[in-house]
């Protein structure tokens, strides 16, 4: 006999809520009130990336083999916001509302302004090209740290690893000096500090591990200390210090390293996240080729 017909209509719904929560994962209710599901925004993209959400809301993000950046408006919806793109991946806004990309074509660092001006920053680090940054995040001083692992890509003339090793750098609010901070780790990918300035978070993927950092004065990182064991494509923060990492849907920890739970994401690859809306209560989720977002308990850093 099948079991859930012997069930009582009304206890039938309560298993099945109980197992929405369940495929929730651990303590998520704390995040994401159960029953809320993840909504596919848009689609038809090669490989969406890199999002980032400007002051009032609108989240920017990249399709990099379209060689592309989208924007998802609040009111109006998907628009192109620039093409060609210096194939840009990873962005982030800076308190002056200039978008901030890792643009791996060339391999540089690149600002753009409102107007979509575009300056190159850096693109070389002792005399040699990056080997392809990938992904940043601004400090509340105006620094920038980024990360500059290996993929070949199909764009570039050269087939070996520009520089000795896979590394973080920072960029020095001058925004003229850059210094390697990080060159330990197998292949560092996604990257977010705390909004004070004082941590920065690093993901191994290859490691498949994310180190916590605190910041020094002069930019430098110390006391090197594992997060969780994990590693992700991109990731951010939220108020309270929970972190998103990113791959198979996105994981949640709480600023300790203990894992909350997973929020699945019907594609295959997750590969990174950010808050958005006007209230930042929004997880804006670039998974293959989609634009997927799920409503939060909590508000984004960021």
């Amino acid at each position: 006999m099948n079991f859930f017909k012997s069930i009582p209509g009304f206890l039938f719904l309560i298993i099945v809520s109980c197992n929405q929560l369940m495929a929730q994962d651990g303590d998520l209710s704390k995040i994401i009130r159960p029953g809320i599901q993840v909504e596919k925004l848009s689609d038809g993209f090669q490989f969406t990336e890199g999002p980032a959400a400007d002051a009032k809301g609108n989240v920017f993000f990249t399709d990099q083999p379209n060689d592309r950046i989208m924007m998802w408006d609040l009111m109006t919806g998907l628009s192109i916001f620039m093409q060609p793109a210096g194939r840009s991946n990873g962005l982030f806004f800076d308190r002056e509302g200039n978008l901030w990309s890792c643009a791996d074509n060339r391999n540089e660092l690149w600002k753009i302004t409102p107007d979509k001006n575009v300056e190159v920053l850096t693109g070389f680090y002792d005399n040699k090209l990056y080997n392809g940054p990938n992904d940043l995040w601004i400090t509340p001083g105006g620094g920038v740290y980024f990360t500059d692992p290996y993929y070949q890509r199909s764009w570039w003339d050269h087939k070996s690893m520009p520089q000795d090793k896979q590394c973080v750098y920072y960029l020095k609010p001058d925004h003229k000096t850059v210094i390697r901070v990080a060159d330990d780790l197998q292949q560092p990918n996604g990257i977010v500090g705390t909004p004070d300035g004082k941590t920065l978070y690093v993901a191994d993927i290859r490691g498949n591990k994310t180190w916590s950092y605190p910041i020094n004065p002069d930019g430098m990182l110390s006391d090197k200390k594992l997060f969780c064991e994990m590693g992700s494509d991109g990731m951010t923060i939220d108020k309270k210090g929970n972190i998103y990492l990113t791959g198979k849907g996105v994981t949640v920890f709480d600023k300790k390293g203990k894992k909350l739970g997973n929020i699945p994401v019907p594609e295959n690859w997750t590969a990174n996240v950010c808050f958005g809306d006007k209230n930042r209560k929004s997880l804006y989720i670039t998974a293959s080729k989609g634009l997927y977002r799920i409503r939060t308990r909590v508000k984004g850093a960021y």
